[in-house]
Formats: C-alpha cells, sequence, structure tokens
C-alpha cells in the first residue's frame, strides 16, 4: 500500500535548525521512500513500511541526540503526488 506522511519536527532544546536539518538528511538517505521538503514541514511518499520504517529510525536518531523534541505525523493511505506545490485556491 502506498501513503504519504507530513512531518514537522520541533526540538525544544539546543536550537532546533541543525537538529532539523540533521533529520531531513537522515530521511533523505533512507532507501524506499521519495521526500520533499518545504518551508511548513517534509512529505515522504513510498510504500507502508519503507515510509514509516524511516520515519522510525530517523526520529529514534534525533531522540538519542536531543534529549527533548515533538514530531507531528499526519498520514495519508493514497498516492498522492508529493512534488506539486499545493494550491491554497480552487482552479479558475
Amino acid at each position: 500500500m502506498k501513503i504519504v506522511a507530513d512531518l514537522s519536527l520541533y526540538p525544544l532544546r539546543d536550537g532546533p535548525i541543525p537538529t532539523i536539518i540533521e533529520f531531513i538528511k537522515d530521511l533523505g538517505e533512507q532507501d524506499g521512500i521519495e521526500i520533499v521538503t518545504n518551508q511548513l514541514g517534509t512529505q515522504l511518499s513510498g510504500e507502508f513500511k519503507a515510509v514509516t520504517n524511516a520515519i522510525n529510525h530517523c526520529m529514534y536518531k534525533a531522540m538519542q541526540a536531543q534529549s527533548t523534541v515533538v514530531l507531528v505525523v499526519k498520514y495519508l493511505n493514497i498516492d498522492v503526488e508529493i512534488e506539486r506545490v499545493p494550491s491554497l485556491t480552487p482552479p479558475v
């Protein structure tokens, strides 16, 4: 089953930017997923196990490196195009 996951990571200590960058780099090194980042979050696409395994692996590393982090994940159980910039207005 193909899924999409939308992630937002919030490190609560020691400055957020390096932790977020490292987390995204780690996700990009995982096999079997497509990754797109933007100003609001990171989207992953792929087979269910590949996406969830990548998230679990990278979150474990982030939690070991950073004492307190929050990860917000939204899962969508359909295969949608994550490369396309979302539109906030309906097509005319």
